[in-house]
């Protein structure tokens, strides 16, 4: 959650340069010069987060930007990759000591070639070569579904260098397919074996293609496995492994476990899997208190992520019709309250309420914080 925010404040201040850093200045938060000219860093939008690369004056996009948003049918497992992987990253690379830029050395059409299947006409697929056959437990499936490379960099005086790259694969749980075209869709599932199988074979050829560039041969590259939700699921996917490989090094050697998952809130039956009874219980407790305080809310529901058997965070989402600014006041002022008394303590908690007519309020709780700070969105 916080993570998001972070990116989202790296890209804003890519358009206010007078609230970024210089390259070289020991802050992140000293005034950036007039010009626009050169290196600058976006200086951090929170303790814990990277700073950013802007350069001429413009922050650096990815070099495969929007790949990842065609890839995906559901935009939960789009948000989650992109944010697990920087949690990822921060394993490896600390914020302290290295700059975050987007992927430079893996182009759209490279990715492209890669999530797409082997084939004569693409030598470089990543995914099985189509053996024909439709049914599903016959067919060979997609395993690859989304890919992502960030990089990350140190400060050499005025200069940036490349530092080490962190690539997250997107490997399906379930496989989509039509037996003709605009037909019905079927599905192959794939067992958790496999996808830990397959994701280590298609990490070992990144990693052995990414050596072969002159720039990513002596720098440490951290590849990280994700297993993706179903398409029609309401959270996203979670990273399940990932591998630190120092410099030089060709082929995978070992990898290490991430014990993290996503659930929903409020569970729809008495056999739903919850991370936690009491933070399933305490969810249903703050949703009945805010119904009967407030008429025609239309969906009270929350994403919790378990790490570790822990709770880690928790996105809890509002929908309602209000007809005045003063409702939609009150009511986050009673929500300020309610979430203070019922929701979990010691996770971060987001929480947005929105209309038809988009997002009314928004609360949030750092973790380790008593109380939550509130903001309405007001017109002029």
């Amino acid at each position: 959650m916080r993570r998001v925010k972070a990116l989202i404040a790296v890209a804003v201040c890519g358009l206010f340069l007078s609230a970024c850093g210089n390259l070289g200045s020991s802050s992140g938060t000293s005034t950036s010069t007039t010009s626009g000219k050169g290196t600058q860093l976006t200086g951090e939008a929170s303790s814990g987060e990277y700073q950013g690369v802007i350069k001429n004056g413009k922050y650096v996009t990815s070099k495969s930007r929007g790949v990842n948003v065609s890839q995906n049918d559901n935009q939960y497992n789009l948000k989650s990759f992109e944010s697990g992987l920087l949690d990822v990253s921060k394993k490896v690379f600390s914020t302290n000591k290295y700059v975050f830029q987007e992927g430079q050395y893996l182009s759209t059409n490279t990715v492209q070639n890669w999530l797409n299947r082997k084939s004569k006409s693409n030598p470089t697929g990543l995914n099985p070569v189509n053996n024909g056959k439709l049914g599903a437990t016959t067919r060979n499936p997609m395993y690859l579904q989304q890919m992502e490379e960030q990089d990350f960099m140190k400060e050499s005086g005025k200069k940036l260098t490349l530092s080490g790259v962190t690539v997250g694969l997107g490997l399906n749980s379930i496989d989509y397919y039509e037996k003709k075209s605009y037909g019905a869709t079927y599905e192959t599932h794939i067992s958790n074996a496999t996808i830990k199988r397959e994701g280590a074979k298609i990490a070992n050829q990144v990693l052995a293609r990414m050596r072969k560039k002159p720039a990513l041969k002596n720098v440490p590259i951290t590849i990280a496995l994700y297993k993706q939700a179903a398409t029609d699921s309401l959270i996203g996917g979670t990273f399940f492994a990932y591998s630190v490989n120092k410099a030089g090094t060709t082929k995978v050697s070992s990898w290490k476990s991430v014990n993290q998952k996503n659930y929903v809130y409020p569970t729809t039956s008495s056999s739903a899997k919850t991370g936690n009874s009491n933070d399933a219980s305490a969810f249903d407790n703050f949703k009945t208190q805010i119904e009967n305080f407030f008429p025609n809310l239309s969906g009270v529901t929350a994403q919790a992520q378990y790490t570790d058997k822990q709770l880690s965070g928790m996105n809890v989402n509002i929908t309602t019709q209000f007809y005045s600014q003063t409702e939609i006041i009150s009511f986050t002022q009673y929500l300020q309250q309610a979430a203070q008394k019922y929701l979990p303590s010691g996770a971060p908690i987001d929480i947005t309420v929105k209309s038809a007519d988009g997002i009314q309020s928004f609360l949030s709780r750092d973790s380790g914080a008593k109380k939550f700070t509130a903001h309405v969105f007001n017109s002029y």
